[in-house]
């Protein structure tokens, strides 16, 4: 996912304060309360009663004062009152986006995305990252449109980061259905193209860090070797088609860890059985090659006894000569 890492300094602070709002309309109020006859009236909360002394020292009449609430824009409903059916704030989705938006585009980049990251105390470029991109449908690594990341925080029901980061064990969870698993699978693939250039196909060492990055929760047994075939075999592997990445999934549930059960005779990619032949051979040069040394070190074992043997009969001979000599 992208190499995504920087702090945003006091997130919190950029996505403004309801109480704030509060205290200058307030504020703002009360210095125009003054009353008619040039008295001055001081509350101490917003809804009060207010009694002053005139210059003759009668007492003026009690009066009541109340502080109204004073939308932002008279006539038109607050945008922080406008809550989903699941009671999340769209107002403070909006604001999160906003502390992490591109200056020029209106999307959460790289940049963006490295502090949204270390906000969320989450590495870039691990599995819940990507899950999280899972669920945002996002269409390019390293990037948010503001309708992935509104839909998809009502998607997962948090308008915080805290609300966020409280979802993972959940979504986690819901990655490990064999149904969500085999979407999500199927979501990295298109997750890696590079849309902008038109990609078909994922670069050798993307889908290489892609695979092992999708099957953080339950590695399947042949992963590994698979991964070392494309790694040793560069020149003849340029990209990883649409294809091929779908049918490895199948080829993880389907066939043993032995292999055993491999037929090129099914409908499998060329590259398939390019690598089970790859994967046998050099199972039967590690078996040889451990056969060789098992023998190289039972000799070994026989050489090393003999002498010893040897010194042993001489020194209990001369034992019993020197008893028999007393």
């Amino acid at each position: 996912m992208g190499q995504c890492v920087t702090k945003c300094k006091n997130p919190t602070s950029s996505l403004g304060s309801k109480s704030g709002d509060k205290e200058s309309s307030s504020k703002s109020h009360k210095k125009g309360g003054s009353g008619a006859g040039g008295h001055k009236e001081e509350h101490s909360a917003p809804c009060s009663k207010g009694t002053s002394e005139l210059s003759n020292g009668t007492k003026a009449l009690e009066v009541t004062v109340e502080t109204p609430v004073i939308p932002a824009v008279i006539g038109e409903t607050r945008k922080d009152e406008l809550l989903d059916g699941d009671g999340l704030s769209l107002l403070r989705i909006e604001e999160l986006f906003g502390c992490y938006k591109d200056e020029q585009e209106d999307a959460i980049l790289e940049e963006g995305m490295e502090r949204f990251c270390n906000d969320l105390c989450v590495d870039p470029a691990e599995f819940r990252v990507l899950v999280l991109a899972w669920k945002f449908q996002a269409a390019t690594m390293c990037k948010f449109t503001r309708k992935e990341f509104v839909e998809g925080c009502k998607a997962i029901q948090a308008d915080s980061l805290e609300g966020i980061c409280s979802r993972f064990p959940c979504m986690l969870l819901d990655a490990q259905g064999e149904e969500n698993f085999k979407d999500l699978y199927r979501f990295t693939f298109q997750f890696g193209l590079d849309a902008e250039e038109g990609q078909r196909s994922l670069q050798r060492e993307i889908a290489i860090a892609l695979w092992r990055l999708v099957f953080t929760q339950d590695t399947p047994t042949i992963l590994e070797r698979w991964l070392d075939f494309l790694s040793e075999n560069p020149s003849g592997i340029r990209g990883i088609s649409r294809d091929t990445w779908n049918m490895f999934l199948n080829f993880t549930q389907a066939i043993g860890p032995d292999l055993s059960n491999y037929s090129e005779d099914e409908a499998w990619p060329s590259l398939f059985d390019t690598f089970v032949e790859w994967e046998l051979e050099r199972r039967k040069k590690e078996e040889e090659q451990a056969l060789v040394a098992k023998e190289e070190e039972g000799r070994c074992t026989e050489t090393e006894c003999s002498p010893t043997t040897g010194r042993l009969e001489t020194e209990g001979s001369r034992g019993s000569q020197t008893w028999g000599g007393h």
